[in-house]
């Protein structure tokens, strides 16, 4: 089912059984929900012939962009992914695995490690990032400039709201 047929079943779906009952802002996260699935997947299909998926393309675009040639330490590399550290475990041994980033312990703290990105990792990064911003580019298309500023702007704004 389309997400506008979808919203309309629902909005006629509590009129029927709950008629006082106002289901804006049900309605509104559902829209938001389907469209981060849709526009999610969307973006994820460019990650997977070259072997990826979104949090493992996380780490690359991380590294490529944030990291010196030394890496970043793990906790940091976390914080910039907004995950937890034993996320960042996980992803990196994949990574590592495939021979993409490397792992080292930091020599300011022994208890720590570094992630790099290879050799490897960093041609992978960026013949993969033309192909994904393009993508997104095309998906944004549907809106003019200003639209997707403003766009930004809202979702900036229920964020900040959300976390207080």
């Amino acid at each position: 089912m389309d997400t506008p047929t979808l919203l309309e079943r629902i909005r006629a779906d509590w009129q029927r059984t709950e008629p006082a009952l106002d289901p804006s802002p049900m309605l509104t996260f559902i829209t938001l929900q389907r469209a981060a699935g849709v526009l999610g997947d969307a973006v994820e299909a460019t990650a997977l012939p070259v072997g990826l998926n979104h949090s493992s393309r996380d780490v690359l675009f991380t590294l490529h962009r944030s990291a010196g040639p030394d890496g970043l330490p793990a906790s940091e590399l976390a914080n910039l992914l907004a995950v937890s550290p034993a996320s960042v475990t996980g992803r990196v041994d994949r990574l590592e695995a495939r021979g993409w980033v490397t792992r080292t312990l930091d020599p300011e703290d022994r208890r720590s490690w570094r992630i790099a990105l290879t050799d490897a990792g960093r041609a992978l990064v960026r013949e993969h990032l033309p192909t994904h911003l393009a993508h997104e580019r095309a998906l944004l298309a549907v809106l003019n400039e200003a639209e997707v500023r403003q766009l930004e702007t809202l979702l900036l704004r229920l964020i900040r709201g959300a976390e207080g």
